[in-house]
């Protein structure tokens, strides 16, 4: 069993139990084993409980804490107990999004230097690496690095007529699958995973949705631009094609799972569909569908905004936090590193598809095993030049407003949506607009 390599600099008198939140928050330095408290998002369950038990020691127990499953209302959920300085938050799973936030709230725990320069070096790509750092000062340890890619079903490309060998537009996709009885899945219910898509199209073509982050709500609202009306067209494009799927505008990561075998392929969308979706669905299907079907199965890095220019794919995983109220600040560091260690990327990639931020972890045996190595390629391709959302202590606030205007996709008009979002997003960072 491992060993701790800190003290813990706050002296623990009394086990006691948070009033407000309910957790033992106590233990350690006076005799006791500390538990600490690990929030976790629903994905991968099993195997985190599992990491918890490896990485606790003779000095604290790692209990597992279960978050709401949408990243907004994790979120909130954090921000409610860190806003109260819940001294029994000491681990917490993070949207990479939220890590500016909670820094600049003096919510987290900057990582000391010797941690910190572990916790990202070499070995971390560096799409994931980004994702904590803030004010010059790492606020988390990478966990695991999400990215989003092309499924489509290789029969349904091929009618079409499509090379997914080369570079395809988002044009390109919606006509193939329009024309061929097909489908694209996407993610277009109001929510985080929208501004994820649009955020990624206004890349694509080169732009950005807010620039100058760093000076807080006086950043610079760029979304009224070419590239800001590039993504409005491909979604008023996708809105008006028979390539949409019937719950479009309330679409989600697994809403679309479904459409890529359908049962009749005579029947509307039968063909198949091109899905723009994360890392999971590999291992969503594998074992689940015949292996004719499985065979189908194809990848390809995310589509072109504009034709020639290279996409900016999704940006996403989990960051692992420590609370700046914790009682065990430095238990929880050493446990940070455990948890985000190569092997236990490896087993969240292996057994649940959620792929490593780490290097080394690509290059296992385990992973070689388990996944194509075409696969394995694209996905830290996609992760070292996609693009990630603004990086912001605002950010909830731009995204947010930026919902608020986009949706529903049907009514996106690329002559109008671009410049009344920036008008409403400038207003809500100035105070002048409620979301």
């Amino acid at each position: 069993m491992r060993q701790s390599r800190y003290r813990s600099r706050v002296a623990v008198m009394l086990c006691a139990a948070s009033a407000t939140m309910g957790l033992a928050a106590c233990g350690g330095d006076d005799g006791g084993t500390a538990q600490l408290n690990w929030y976790i998002n629903p994905d991968g369950q099993d195997t985190l409980a599992a990491i918890a038990d490896r990485c606790s020691t003779d000095d604290y127990n790692i209990a597992i804490q279960l978050l709401p499953a949408s990243a907004t209302d994790q979120r909130t959920q954090l921000a409610r107990r860190l806003a109260a300085e819940d001294s029994s938050t000491d681990l917490m799973s993070l949207d990479p999004v939220f890590v500016a936030e909670f820094a600049n709230a003096g919510w987290l725990e900057r990582f000391p230097d010797d941690v910190a320069g572990r916790v990202v070096d070499d070995d971390v790509l560096s799409g994931a690496a980004d994702t904590v750092q803030w004010d010059d000062g790492v606020y988390a340890a990478p966990q695991w690095a999400n990215t989003q890619v092309v499924w489509y079903r290789k029969s349904l490309a091929e009618a079409a007529g499509l090379d997914m060998e080369q570079p395809v537009t988002w044009d390109q996709i919606i006509d193939a699958a329009a024309e061929n009885n097909g489908t694209v899945g996407v993610q277009a219910n109001r929510y985080e995973a929208y501004t994820v898509w649009i955020n990624a199209m206004v890349l694509g073509a080169g732009g950005d949705i807010v620039s100058n982050t760093e000076a807080g709500r006086e950043a610079q609202v760029d979304i009224d631009s070419e590239a800001g009306t590039a993504a409005a067209e491909i979604i008023a494009k996708l809105a008006d094609s028979e390539a949409r799927q019937p719950d479009f505008t309330v679409s989600n990561e697994g809403t679309s799972l479904g459409r890529m075998f359908p049962a009749d392929p005579d029947a509307p969308g039968g063909a198949g569909e091109f899905m723009l979706n994360w890392t999971f669905v590999y291992k969503n299907y594998e074992g689940q569908v015949s292996d004719e079907e499985f065979a189908d199965l194809g990848w390809a890095r995310y589509p072109q905004t504009i034709e020639g220019q290279d996409s900016k794919p999704p940006i996403g995983g989990i960051d692992i936090g420590v609370g700046a109220y914790s009682e065990h600040t430095d238990f929880a560091l050493e446990a940070a590193e455990c948890i985000t260690d190569a092997d236990a990327q490896t087993e969240l990639a292996v057994n649940d598809g959620l792929m490593p931020a780490r290097q080394s972890a690509y290059e296992s045996s385990e992973l070689q095993e388990a996944y194509d190595p075409s696969l394995l390629e694209l996905f830290q391709v996609s992760i070292e030049e996609g693009g990630p959302r603004p990086k912001s202590a605002f950010y909830s606030q731009i995204s947010s407003a930026i919902q608020s205007v986009w949706h529903s996709p049907t009514a996106v008009d690329p002559a109008t949506t671009p410049q009344e979002s920036a008008t409403f997003l400038r207003d809500v960072l100035d105070g002048r607009r409620l979301l």
